[in-house]
C-alpha cells in the first residue's frame, strides 16, 4: 500500500485567544498493533475494542491478513482469529510503519516458505539489519534486494527452535519487541540479549513484556538487557485500547504555549505509554499539568522557559518538544534521541533545517539537539511524509503566523482526523472536538 495521494498543503492555523477545549483522542497505535499481533499468535480469537484506525494499523491488519489471520471488523470492534498455521507466499505492505516492518518478519519466520516486505520510498532507509540478522540466527532466512531495509524477503520454517540471540537494538527497540512477541512460539523459547549501545524506548519494551504477561506468557526480565522467553501458550485476551497519548502531546501543547487551557479526557493514571512523559516535560517547561479523574489538563503561563530534557524513553515527543522549545524563552537541549536519524525521517536533520528556516537558531548533533529561540516567522514547513514534524508545525503556527505545511496527508499515519481535531481546538468547539473522528470509550459502540 504505497502512498500515492498528492500533497495535501494546510496552512497551520493561528490561535485567535489563548486555546481552551476539551480533546478526546484515537486509540494508541504501539498498543493497537502489539494487540494485533498477540491475537494472530493466541490460541483462540480475541476482541480489540477502540483500537487506532489509521494508516499504521490497517497495513498491520493487512500483513496479518496475508499471513492467514481473519480479522472481522465491525466499527470499533475487531474480531482477530489467529490461523493453525502462518501462511507464506505473500507479499506484505509496510508503507511508513515501523510496527509492520518489524514486528510482522518475526511472524513470517514462523510460516513455512517466503513472505516480501516491501514498503513507501522513505522507508527503505529505515534501518533492518539487526532483526534479520537475528532470525537468521533462529533459524529463518532472509536477503535484502541490496539496500539496507526494504525491500526484503524472510523464509520462514515450521517448528522453530529458539533458543539464544544476540540483537543490537541501539537504532530500534521494536528488534526486542518484535523477538519477544513471538519467543513463547519457539519449541525453547527465547533468550534475548541486547549487545550494542544504549537501549532507545524502553518504555515501548515494557508495554510489549506486560502485554505478553496478560496473555500468559512467561518473561524474565530481571537482568538489565537480557529477555528470557518461556515455550508455551499465549492465550487469548480482549482488550479496550488506551488513547495514543504521543498523538495527544500536540495538543496539550498548544495550551503551553498559547497560555490556555486544555483537557484531554480518559488519560489513565498510569500508563506504560512513552507519550505518558509528556506530563513532565511540559511541567518542566513551566505550564501546570493536573490529573483528576480521567481528565488530564494542562495550563500554560504567560511564558516558558528553555529545558534541560533527556528523551530516550520518549524520542518520540521530540518533534513537538521542539516546536515548544522554539516557543520558550532561553536555550534548550535534547538528548538521548540520536537513534530517530532512522525514524521516518532523520528527524533530528529534518528539525534543525525547518527550525531554521522559521528564523530559530538550531544545531543537531549525534545525541540530539539544541534549541535557541529566536523571532519566527513565516515559511513552508516541510514534513519529509513525517506525522510528527506535522504536529511540530501546528504547534508553531498557533502563535507565528503564516506556517504553511508542505503535505498534511502524513498526519493520516497515526491520526486521519487530525486536522479536524486541530480546526475545532482553535475554534473553540469543545461539542465538536469531542465528536469529530475520536473514539470515546465510554460511549457503546454501534
Amino acid at each position: 500500500m504505497p502512498s500515492t495521494s498528492p500533497p495535501q498543503p494546510w496552512a497551520a492555523p493561528e490561535a485567535p485567544a489563548p486555546i481552551s477545549a476539551t480533546v478526546t483522542v484515537p486509540g494508541s497505535k504501539s498498543e493497537t498493533n502489539r494487540a494485533l499481533v498477540l491475537a494472530a499468535l493466541a490460541d483462540r480469537p480475541s476482541v480489540i475494542t477502540n483500537g487506532l484506525d489509521a494508516r499504521d494499523t490497517v497495513l498491520m491488519r493487512e500483513a496479518l491478513r496475508t499471513l492467514g489471520v481473519v480479522i472481522v471488523e465491525n466499527g470499533r470492534q475487531w474480531l482477530v482469529t489467529p490461523p493453525a498455521q502462518f501462511t507464506a507466499g505473500g507479499t506484505v505492505q509496510c508503507g511508513l510503519a515501523g510496527t509492520v516492518m518489524r514486528f510482522v518478519p518475526a511472524l513470517a519466520a514462523l510460516a513455512d516458505g517466503d513472505v516480501r516486505f516491501e514498503g513507501d520510498e522513505q522507508a527503505a532507509s529505515r534501518p533492518m539489519a539487526p532483526l534479520l540478522d537475528a532470525l537468521t540466527a533462529l533459524g529463518a532466512d532472509s536477503r535484502t534486494d541490496g539496500g539496507p531495509g526494504l525491500p526484503f524477503t524472510v523464509t520462514g520454517r515450521a517448528g522453530l527452535r529458539g533458543g539464544a540471540v544476540t540483537v543490537d537494538a541501539s537504532t530500534s527497540s521494536q528488534y526486542v519487541s518484535a523477538l519477544l512477541l513471538v519467543g513463547a512460539r519457539f519449541a525453547d523459547g527465547l533468550d534475548l540479549r541486547h549487545v550494542g549501545g544504549p537501549l532507545p524506548s524502553l518504555p515501548h519494551i515494557a508495554m510489549t513484556v506486560a502485554m505478553l504477561r496478560e496473555r500468559g506468557v512467561a518473561v524474565d526480565d530481571s537482568e538489565p538487557g537480557r529477555w528470557r522467553v518461556s515455550p508455551g501458550v499465549l492465550h487469548a485476551h480482549d482488550v479496550v485500547v488506551e488513547p495514543d497519548l504521543s498523538n495527544a502531546a500536540p495538543f496539550l501543547a498548544a495550551a503551553a504555549v498559547t497560555g490556555g487551557m486544555v483537557t484531554v479526557r480518559h488519560w489513565p493514571a498510569g500508563s506504560l505509554q512513552p507519550g505518558d512523559q509528556i506530563r513532565g516535560i511540559l511541567r518542566a517547561f513551566g505550564a501546570e499539568v493536573t490529573w483528576f479523574e480521567g481528565d488530564l489538563t494542562v495550563s500554560g503561563r504567560h511564558f516558558l522557559h528553555g529545558v534541560d530534557l533527556d528523551l530516550r524513553e520518549a524520542s518520540e515527543l521530540t518533534p513537538v518538544v521542539a516546536a515548544v522549545a522554539a516557543l520558550a524563552e532561553g536555550t534548550s537541549r535534547i538528548s538521548g534521541v540520536g537513534h530517530i536519524r532512522g525514524h521516518e525521517t532523520d528527524r533530528l536533520a529534518a528539525l534543525e533545517a525547518e527550525l531554521s528556516a522559521l528564523g530559530c537558531s538550531v544545531s543537531s548533533d549525534d545525541d540530539g539537539l539544541t534549541v535557541n529561540p529566536k523571532l519566527l516567522g513565516s515559511a513552508v514547513f516541510h514534513t519529509y511524509a513525517d506525522h510528527r514534524m506535522a504536529h511540530a508545525a501546528a504547534v508553531l503556527g498557533l502563535v507565528v503566523a503564516g506556517i504553511v505545511v508542505d503535505d498534511v496527508s502524513c498526519t493520516s499515519k497515526t491520526m486521519p482526523e487530525f486536522v479536524d481535531l486541530w480546526a475545532a481546538m482553535v475554534a473553540e468547539t469543545d461539542a465538536g472536538i469531542e465528536t469529530v473522528g475520536a473514539v470515546d470509550p465510554e460511549r457503546p459502540a454501534p
